[in-house]
Formats: C-alpha cells, structure tokens, sequence
C-alpha cells in the first residue's frame, strides 16, 4: 500500500467526521451563541443557563440529522469494508 493510498484513506476519514459532526456543532454554537447574548443583555450570570439550550438543541439534532449521519457513516464504512482486501494485499 503507498502512502498516497494511506494519505487519501486518513483524508476520507477526517471529511466523513467533519461532515458527521459539523451540523450539531454548528447547532451547538449557534444556540451558544443566542443564550450568551440573551445573558448579556438581561445580565443573568447563572453559568448552568448555557448547557440546558445546547443539550436540548443537539438531541433534536440528533433526531433531525440522525438519519442522514447514520446513512453517511454507514456508506463510509462499507466503502471501507469492501476495499479491505486492496487495502490489506
């Protein structure tokens, strides 16, 4: 196996966890984002506020974009599977 071929198999790894991961954390900081102005303009300091939001929010990410991430993954890792022995021999 070349290391390009271990470069491009680490590189397809990295893109399927971004894309995975990258609407519920972008989820995650906008909702961040809208509590850290409400406390700013109310001044409420309490720190626990910031957590309940963004808990709430990335569940109903979850159940949103699960299916689609769940689909994505699951592409990936039978790609991977099917070329196991390229990648072995």
């Amino acid at each position: 196996m070349t290391s390009e071929a271990v470069i491009s198999i680490a590189e397809r790894g990295i893109y399927t966890v971004l894309m995975i991961s990258g609407p519920l954390l972008i989820l995650a900081l906008v909702v961040g984002l809208i509590v850290s102005i409400f406390q700013a303009t109310t001044q409420i300091q309490e720190q626990t506020l910031a957590f309940v939001p963004k808990i709430v929010a990335v569940l109903v990410g979850i159940v949103f974009f699960g299916p689609w991430m769940l689909s994505y993954m699951l592409s990936y890792a039978s790609n991977i599977f099917s070329n196991l022995t390229r990648f072995v021999g």
